[in-house]
């Protein structure tokens, strides 16, 4: 007795060996290269702008939010307005050392440093430049990450208490270097018998910090504490207190805790609250510049479709004979599906690689961009920051492969099946 003949498994040597014939054949011989390189060519640079486009997305938020954890106050604890012994209403913080130890106790917090802040003109030959200050201690201001890092500041920390920090910007602006000295100039300065006149006093430069972020670089003076505290007219109060964290991106979990330890009368605003919106606009925006390049990919996938429905039509007298020899339906579908599928991944990898190679080398190509525009492509003042930066993650490679496959696996699905379900009697009939 015989032994049955078994039919050979899915995708079988064979299959692949008729997909490749096909897929190299020349135009004259009925084949479609030129359509073939045309959705190779189309998919890899789907895959390349949304790779590119994903990685700059979160290199842009991770520097913005980088900048803004490393200069600022993860939390600011403050005052709700009360009645001075003057008789004034203010903000001030009278028990700022009280109140800063008992917020240090909570688990969690890093640094609590109480401030003094105020706007006053700050001049330097002949230019003026409208400045926030922040009274600080200096082991204080050395915890500030951004502010502290020796690689992008001038001068010296252990200076600080003889003269006061400025941000690069306003350094750029005023025309100042190191040890030159500068006005400040408060419009609340000395009350005398003919009223309030304004307080001007000189200050030496001894320290100039880059903090990465243009409008704090442009904006920004650091002056020691006791001296914030005499220029401002605040002897013995602070105006708040900057608390840093361990855990920023988690601010929500320590904000009852430390409100409790800060006292009756206290507020606190966050990080979040204060940049909470920028970033909820960068998240929709994400999601509508996945949305818009989901679809060029999937234009990108179509041509795919249109390619091997060319293929199958010139294809029809090879798909007649086979299906005569014994081809299965299956068959001739997985063959049709090894074409489409065969594109698109070889097309997925190009686009992978040419947008890691972007994301990595993003300072040279930007920087030959900006070369020959002339310059000024991007402006700090409307950006925040001083370059476009860009993060390579594996989770957006991912979903930008995972889409690209999906896409070109299902769209091929469909000529596949016409060609699969062709009358092999049809299909030689005028052969």
């Amino acid at each position: 007795m015989m032994p049955k003949a078994t039919s050979p498994a899915p995708f079988a040597p064979y299959e692949w060996m008729i997909a490749w014939r096909y897929l190299g054949a020349r135009r004259s011989e009925g084949g479609v290269s030129v359509m073939t390189w045309i959705s190779l060519i189309g998919i890899a640079l789907a895959v390349f702008a949304l790779i590119a486009t994903l990685s700059v997305r979160a290199g842009f938020r991770a520097e913005f939010v980088d900048t803004i954890l490393g200069a600022n106050a993860h939390v600011t604890v403050y005052h709700m307005q009360r009645t001075d012994e003057a008789g004034r209403q203010t903000r001030t913080l009278p028990d700022y050392t009280a109140m800063a130890d008992r917020v240090r106790t909570v688990e969690g917090v890093e640094r609590v440093a109480p401030l003094v802040k105020g706007q006053v003109m700050a001049n330097a030959n002949e230019r003026n430049a409208g400045v926030e200050v922040f009274g600080i201690a200096k082991d204080d201001l050395a915890g500030i990450r951004r502010v502290a890092d020796p690689d992008t500041a001038r001068g010296s920390l252990e200076m600080f208490e003889q003269g006061i920090a400025l941000g690069s910007g306003v350094a750029q602006l005023l025309g100042v270097g190191l040890g030159d000295s500068v006005k400040l100039i408060s419009p609340n300065g000395v009350k005398t018998a003919f009223g309030v006149s304004p307080r001007v006093k000189a200050y030496e430069v001894t320290y100039i910090f880059t903090a990465g972020r243009y409008d704090i670089d442009r904006t920004r003076i650091y002056m020691p504490f006791e001296e914030a505290q005499l220029y401002f007219n605040r002897e013995g109060v602070a105006d708040e207190l900057e608390v840093i964290i361990t855990e920023p991106e988690a601010v929500q979990k320590f904000e009852t805790a430390i409100a409790q330890a800060a006292g009756a009368g206290a507020l606190i605003w966050t990080w979040r609250d204060a940049s909470g919106g920028f970033l909820r606009a960068l998240d929709i925006e994400d999601n509508v510049m996945f949305v818009i390049l989901s679809v060029l990919v999937l234009i990108a996938a179509m041509n795919i479709v249109s390619g091997l429905i060319m293929l199958v039509k010139n294809k029809g007298r090879d798909i007649g004979i086979l299906r005569t020899m014994g081809l299965t339906e299956g068959a001739v579908l997985r063959v049709f599906f090894i074409c489409g599928a065969f594109t698109g991944i070889i097309g997925t990898a190009a686009g992978v690689i040419l947008g890691c190679l972007f994301a990595v080398y993003i300072d040279p190509i930007f920087a030959m961009v900006n070369y020959f525009s002339g310059g000024g492509v991007w402006d700090p003042s409307i950006r925040g920051i001083y370059a476009l930066p860009a993060k390579l993650q594996l989770a957006d490679v991912i979903s930008a492969v995972a889409l690209s496959l999906g896409l070109s696996f299902v769209v091929t699905i469909f000529p596949a099946r016409r060609a699969a379900r062709m009358n092999p009697v049809e299909a030689l009939r005028y052969e």
